[in-house]
């Protein structure tokens, strides 16, 4: 049995992305899954392309789990992101979430510029798909120890300017990628 399982970000700057690959390594430690990174489409007039392919409506209705990343803007999700999933009427009239597992994972470039809002903010879309939101459980002992990034609600980053993530940052993103993928094979049996 095989998982695949798509790993959607948006990154302005590279540090939402970095959280991205790392949470793909914990997808891909799973036998049998596999992470498809994807971005969305810029909005406005930005000339640099992007690293990974755009998703696609059909690669998120096929997906067996999703895990979304955004950075921090003004407590939200950024705005390419949300315009993406404004368009996913047909989607949820159709029902092609629901009951999937789904994490989140975000970057701020300072300590309080809203990790944890967004985390939270970025659920609301995945709930009215009909999603299954899952978050780190405090058995992972870097949540106990991480003096930057990650909560119960996500994997998440401070920047501050670099694309480096903290040890803890790290392991708390590899370990949610794990327990989706984990979950998505559970839910496929």
């Amino acid at each position: 049995m095989s998982c695949q399982l798509l790993v959607l970000y948006y990154s302005r700057h590279g540090s939402t992305q970095t959280l991205a690959r790392h949470i793909a390594r914990g997808v891909e430690s799973v036998s049998g899954c596999e992470a498809i990174l994807r971005t969305v489409e810029e909005i406005g007039d930005r000339s640099d392309e992007p690293s990974d392919p755009i998703v696609t409506m059909q690669e998120l209705s096929c997906c067996d789990g999703l895990a979304m990343g955004s950075p921090v803007w003004f407590g939200n999700m950024a705005g390419p992101l949300k315009h993406f999933w404004d368009h996913t009427t047909s989607l949820w009239v159709g029902g092609a979430l629901i009951g999937k597992p789904a994490c989140l994972f975000s970057s701020s470039s300072s300590l309080h510029g809203g990790q944890e809002t967004i985390l939270q903010s970025m659920m609301l879309p995945l709930l009215h798909h009909g999603m299954i939101v899952m978050g780190i459980p405090y058995s992972e002992s870097q949540l106990h120890s991480t003096q930057s990034g990650g909560s119960p609600y996500g994997a998440s980053t401070t920047s501050a300017g670099t694309n480096n993530l903290s040890k803890e940052e790290s392991e708390l993103a590899i370990q949610l990628g794990k327990r989706l993928a984990t979950t998505a094979l559970k839910l496929k049996e």
